[in-house]
C-alpha cells in the first residue's frame, strides 16, 4: 500500500498532514477491500466455500464477509462446482444481473474446466459463458485456495484502472460473450 503516501503540511497550514495519490488509487483501495460476493455452489466446492467463510478461515478479514444472495448486490460471482449445459443461460443471466464493475471467480475444477465430468451435458468451463478473472484450481480446493483466490481479484481490483470498463477492448470482450 506504499502508493498511498501521507505527505506533512506546508508551514503555516493547520492539519497533520494530507494523503498525495490518485483517485483511481483510492477508489481501488476502497473497492478491493468492500468485495461482496455471490456464491453460485453447486456441488463439493460450495461446502469448500462454507468452510472459507466459517470462523477458522474467516473471509471477512478480507473485506468479503457479506456474502450477498441477490446479483443486484454483489460485485464478485464465485462460481463453485459442476455447471450442467442446462444452467448456463441461468448463470449468464446471474452475471449480467449484477451491476458494474464485478468480477469472477472460478472455483474448483468443474467451474474452470469440467473436472472429471467430460460429458455432453457438462459445460467445459464457465468461460464459454461468461469471463473469468480468476482460477482457483483443485478438486476440491482447499480454503486456503479460495482465500488465495480472494486475494487475487482484491489485487486485480486495486490495480484497475476507473477507466478500464469503457475502454474498446472491454467493450470487444463483453460483445464476444453476447454482453452489452
Amino acid at each position: 500500500m506504499s502508493e498511498v503516501n501521507l505527505v506533512e503540511a506546508p508551514p503555516g497550514v493547520e492539519g497533520s498532514g494530507f494523503f498525495a495519490t490518485s483517485l483511481d488509487k483510492v477508489v481501488g483501495l476502497a473497492r478491493s477491500h468492500s468485495l461482496w460476493p455471490l456464491p453460485f455452489a453447486t456441488s463439493c466446492c460450495g461446502i469448500e466455500f462454507m468452510a472459507t467463510m466459517g470462523s477458522h478461515y474467516d473471509l471477512g478479514r478480507f473485506g468479503a464477509e457479506r456474502p450477498s444472495f441477490s446479483p443486484r448486490q454483489a460485485d464478485m460471482l464465485m462460481v463453485m462446482g459442476t455447471i450442467a449445459k442446462k444452467m448456463g443461460p441461468v448463470l449468464k443471466q446471474v452475471y449480467i444481473q449484477m451491476a458494474e464493475p464485478r468480477w469472477v471467480i472460478a472455483v474448483g475444477a468443474c467451474a474452470s474446466s469440467g473436472g472429471i465430468f467430460d460429458t455432453y451435458s457438462v459445460m467445459q468451463g464457465i468461460d464459454e459463458i461468461i469471463p473469468v478473472d480468476v482460477y482457483v484450481p483443485g478438486c476440491p480446493p482447499r480454503p486456503e485456495a479460495i482465500l488465495d483466490g480472494v486475494m487475487r481479484i482484491q489485487d486485480l481490483v486495486r490495480n484497475e484502472s476507473l477507466r478500464r470498463r469503457n475502454s474498446p477492448e472491454y467493450k470487444q470482450l463483453m460483445a464476444k460473450y453476447g454482453i452489452q
